[in-house]
């Protein structure tokens, strides 16, 4: 009898959010969503019409969106011009996953292990130190620019992949990020799992890290980005040592002659990280729509 009375309760819950849920403002939402939607994919739409445009439709004006006479002569002259460079392309490749991918990689563990006694252990000087993470999010690149050149250069890691990799590992938003998502883990999970004997390595990764799996993908996504648009900077001078996105600047300025070869470097260029992060997205949405936990 109390089955069949919650059973009916439901049913009217349902119904009741049925009619509560308007047909034309569903209909509202999704076409201004449609609409952000299409102006936001605009740029990536161009970047691909214009890696395949010959160059009189590149110099054309008033300029067109759609490509007329699609070719791949582009690619071709970009292929030529890395055959003819110093160093083989694939160097350049190398350099470039490498950077990325062991910065990225070593970011989302430093911050993960330094955010885990923040979020979870009472240690004196806590709250300090994560007021100092704070306080760092206010800092540009630009103002920590000649701090990170001296101490590689005292470290020695001046013109190696140490000198871009490890300041990577201390990416603040990082640490914020994982921290605040650390904090809402029940702390009865924690101790649940201590009773049982498991340690603290143990908790970190058979718990911890698959709980906050949506703050660790969103910083994969983040610092991948940041890593892969790296050109070295001032800390790499070797032309054997640089990177992709360097080598493929410098075809660039090579001056109107170049304008297919650098259409369709902006697209090699756009095409990795949004590659990334559309196998990424769908592991973000899943795990956020059922990580939620409470005490």
């Amino acid at each position: 009898m109390k089955l069949i009375l919650n059973w009916k309760g439901w049913r009217r819950k349902k119904k009741r959010k049925k009619l509560n849920r308007s047909w034309y403002g569903t209909l509202f939402l999704f076409l201004i969503i449609a609409l952000f939607g299409s102006f936001m994919a605009l740029p990536l739409i161009y970047t691909i019409n214009n890696a395949f445009k010959p160059l009189d439709e590149i110099f054309l004006f008033p300029p067109r969106f759609f490509v007329r006479n699609p070719t791949i002569n582009n690619f071709i002259d970009l292929a030529h011009l890395m055959t003819n460079s110093w160093v083989p392309f694939s160097r350049y490749v190398f350099n470039t996953f490498f950077i990325t991918t062991v910065g990225t990689i070593g970011h989302i563990l430093f911050a993960a292990a330094a955010a885990y006694p923040l979020a979870k252990h009472k240690f004196p000087g806590a709250k300090i130190l994560f007021t100092v993470v704070i306080l760092s999010l206010m800092f540009s690149p630009q103002v920590t620019a000649i701090p990170n050149y001296m101490t590689m250069s005292i470290l020695g890691w001046v013109d190696s992949y140490w000198a871009v990799i490890v300041p990577s590992f201390a990416f603040p938003l990082g640490l914020y990020l994982m921290k605040q998502f650390m904090e809402q883990i029940p702390d009865s999970l924690l101790e649940a799992a201590r009773i049982d004997g498991a340690s603290e390595y143990r908790i970190f990764w058979k718990i911890v890290m698959p709980i906050v799996k949506p703050a660790w993908l969103t910083l994969m996504i983040l610092l991948f980005q940041q890593l892969w648009g790296t050109d070295g900077g001032h800390f790499i001078y070797s032309e054997e040592l640089k990177t992709m996105h360097y080598a493929l600047g410098q075809i660039i300025q090579g001056g109107i002659a170049r304008a297919g070869a650098a259409a369709a470097v902006a697209l090699m260029l756009m095409s990795v990280p949004i590659i990334v992060f559309l196998f990424s997205q769908a592991s973000i949405i899943q795990t956020m729509s059922s990580s939620g936990m409470k005490d």
